[in-house]
């Protein structure tokens, strides 16, 4: 089906803006057509740079355009919610980066505004379109490698500049929020559903910020999960989803081959010495193919949507409200408690 391309404002000139708005510049589809600052100098520079077409001076200024339809929001984690439920009191869709907000609440109270004013808000996880977290979702659905058993998802990357805004704790900074949220994620696609309980443990810096963070987490029906995640550490992902009959492999690249040669191999088997396949996982943006999905949600409603459903959203946020909380003490926490 063909449709009109989806005019997308970007709310913030963050080096983030500029890696999305170039992954859209080859889509026929998705038309990024103006960018905003908190001043006219800066958003024109960043246009320049990127080729869009307008540049506004405050975020007012975008969620005021009539031509706007939609918002991508890609400012630091802690202006996520107020930005959000501004743009869709607008009447904007909203593409928002992950971490959707800093806590399950604010979640929920996007989501509820969405509805209200009939626009979609989604979480944006680049990894989630790529066709290899299709591909994990259908064999899991399939049973391919049988009931689930235990799922471990790990992400690390080295930041250590304290100019960094995810080094910043009034930015909603953390291991726990970027690369952790990633590896949760991960643990909710494959589950199917929110866990029960986690006890984690972390190491913060001398400001407050959680630098690595480990969990383990339990579901109701016996499944365990371990999730790791760290800005102190050289740059791994990966992650384990491991049946009574078999296991997947994956890297679960936001942009393969992109930063590590992609990973997908799955055993249906639940004996060492049966072969294992290493599946070609076909090379994309994230930001394309997410970006693409998400007009094709606006312009073709829910099913087109590849993406974290919201109540995957919201679920992601619960587990990572209930590792918060735990961290400090090392106690379990119930999930949604």
């Amino acid at each position: 089906m063909s449709f009109a391309p989806l005019r997308i404002g970007v709310l913030s000139a963050a080096n983030i803006a500029r890696a999305f708005t170039a992954a859209c510049k080859t889509s026929t589809i998705v038309d990024v057509a103006a960018v905003a600052s908190r001043g006219l100098d800066k958003a024109e520079a960043f246009a320049r740079e990127t080729g869009i077409a307008r540049a506004l001076g405050s975020y007012e200024a975008l969620l005021a355009d009539a031509e706007i339809e939609a918002v991508y929001i890609p400012l630091p984690n802690s202006m996520h919610a107020e930005w959000a439920i501004k743009a869709v009191q607008a009447g904007k869709h909203v593409l928002c980066e992950k971490p959707l907000a800093m806590d399950a609440a604010q979640a929920r109270a996007m989501f509820a505004a969405a509805e209200a004013h009939g626009v979609y808000l989604r979480e944006g996880y680049p990894w989630m379109s790529q066709w290899h977290a299709q591909e994990t979702r259908r064999w899991i659905a399939e049973g391919q490698i049988g009931k689930l058993a235990l799922i471990r998802s790990t992400f690390g990357v080295y930041f250590a500049d304290p100019a960094n805004i995810r080094l910043k704790s009034d930015m909603g900074g953390g291991a726990l929020y970027d690369a952790g949220s990633y590896a949760t994620s991960l643990l909710r696609l494959a589950a199917g559903r929110c866990p029960t309980r986690v006890q984690a443990s972390w190491q913060v810096d001398a400001n407050g910020v959680d630098l690595t963070t480990l969990a383990n987490i339990e579901f109701d029906d016996g499944l365990m999960a371990q999730i790791a995640c760290s800005f102190a550490t050289a740059f791994h992902r990966n992650a384990q989803i491991v049946g009574d009959k078999g296991c997947i492999e994956t890297n679960y690249l936001n942009h393969p081959p992109m930063g590590a040669p992609p990973v997908l191999s799955i055993r249906r088997s639940a004996v060492q010495t049966d072969p294992v396949e290493n599946v070609p996982v076909p090379s994309g943006n994230g930001f394309l193919l997410e970006a693409e999905s998400f007009a094709r949600l606006v312009r073709e409603g829910e099913a087109a949507w590849n993406g974290a459903s919201p109540q995957e959203s919201i679920d992601i946020a619960m587990t990572l409200d209930a590792i918060r909380a735990s961290a400090p003490t090392g106690q379990w926490v119930n999930v949604g408690s």
